[in-house]
């Protein structure tokens, strides 16, 4: 279930027109990019057992400060970097069916989400994440953000009972497309 006391919302009333149609979409976000650009590229950035973020445990059912296997990676449109992806994966789901997701390199994680049917995704949260949010300023650290926050949102998918959290999070150059 997702906590609205940390900001998440199932339903938020100030969803921006312009992104509307981006955050809301249930489909694959990496399939709509592909049909948006000429070049869909995933770079990857950090890859490996971290820390999730504290609005995280309680989500995927993990102890505060535990460490999970956590994938980052930036999405670009011709060259152009549109969302910044954070996936968070509890160690036991490396062995319950995940475990293909440390294999990814720069492959599509959305690809792999929307062609396997044993796969289902809980409802999708969104929030604005602002300059003090650690996805604020882990997207900031790849990419400079001259805007004061950034819109997010963020679904659990299940895999044999194993929950794996993707968030991406909304850069400014998602506009032009």
């Amino acid at each position: 279930m997702l906590d609205s006391r940390q900001g998440w919302l199932a339903h938020p009333h100030s969803l921006p027109r312009s992104l509307r149609s981006w955050l809301s979409d249930h489909g694959s976000l990496t399939q709509r990019l592909k049909s948006r650009c000429a070049s869909f590229r995933v770079a990857p950035l950090a890859v490996g057992m971290a820390r999730a973020h504290a609005d995280e445990y309680a989500l995927l059912g993990m102890a505060p400060g535990s460490r999970a296997y956590v994938r980052e990676v930036m999405l670009l449109c011709d060259g152009v970097p549109v969302v910044f992806a954070h996936s968070v994966l509890p160690p036991a789901g490396l062995r319950g069916g995940w475990s293909g997701i440390t294999r990814l390199g720069s492959r599509s994680l959305g690809d792999a989400l929307f062609s396997d049917h044993r796969i289902e995704r809980q409802p999708l949260a969104y929030r604005r994440v602002r300059r003090d949010h650690p996805l604020y300023r882990a997207t900031a650290r790849q990419q400079t953000v001259s805007a004061r926050s950034l819109w997010a949102r963020r679904s659990v998918f299940c895999l044999n009972s194993h929950p794996l959290l993707v968030t991406e999070v909304f850069l400014p150059a998602i506009y032009a497309l």
